[in-house]
């Protein structure tokens, strides 16, 4: 058998096996990737659309303080002020729209919900306010003494 490329056979062949992986490649990615890839940077185009199909789940605090001025009083110049109502209490936009069927805004479980935000945790900074709660109140409800609309002691 004789060798065709003499000593240089096992750098063609290593180019061939390169030359067909880079093949292969680029007629995957024709077929996968869409065409509208790339238009607006590493991004497919057509995702807004997409998005935009997608109902909206928040309402924004604009929508609650229409219908809610008194708590918007209460929390006037409290730590919560600049607090949106929807990370309490949950997406509302079939709620702000009088939706038929629409859910009732998250009333939090007092304990669980405030901990979510102030159980006390090193990377938070030394002046947020951080508790722990078997030592704070190990019984109790955050409730009994503090107002979540307006927080300090009631």
């Amino acid at each position: 058998m004789g060798n065709r490329f003499g000593p240089y056979e096992h750098v063609i062949r290593m180019a061939g096996l390169f030359a067909v992986g880079i093949a292969t490649f680029l007629v995957l990615r024709a077929v996968f990737v869409p065409d509208d890839f790339g238009v607006y940077g590493h991004y497919r185009a057509g995702a807004l659309t997409d998005n935009r199909a997608v109902p909206l789940g928040y309402a924004g605090r604009a929508a609650c303080e229409t219908c809610h001025p008194d708590i918007v009083d209460t929390r006037r110049d409290g730590k919560h002020e600049r607090i949106g109502c929807e990370a309490c209490h949950g997406p509302l936009a079939r709620h702000a729209a009088q939706e038929d069927g629409a859910p009732a805004p998250i009333r939090p479980k007092p304990r669980e919900g405030c901990l979510v935000c102030h159980t006390r945790d090193g990377s938070k900074p030394a002046t947020y306010p951080q508790v722990v709660a078997s030592e704070h109140a190990p019984d109790g409800s955050c409730t009994d003494c503090h107002n979540p609309h307006k927080p300090g002691l009631s």
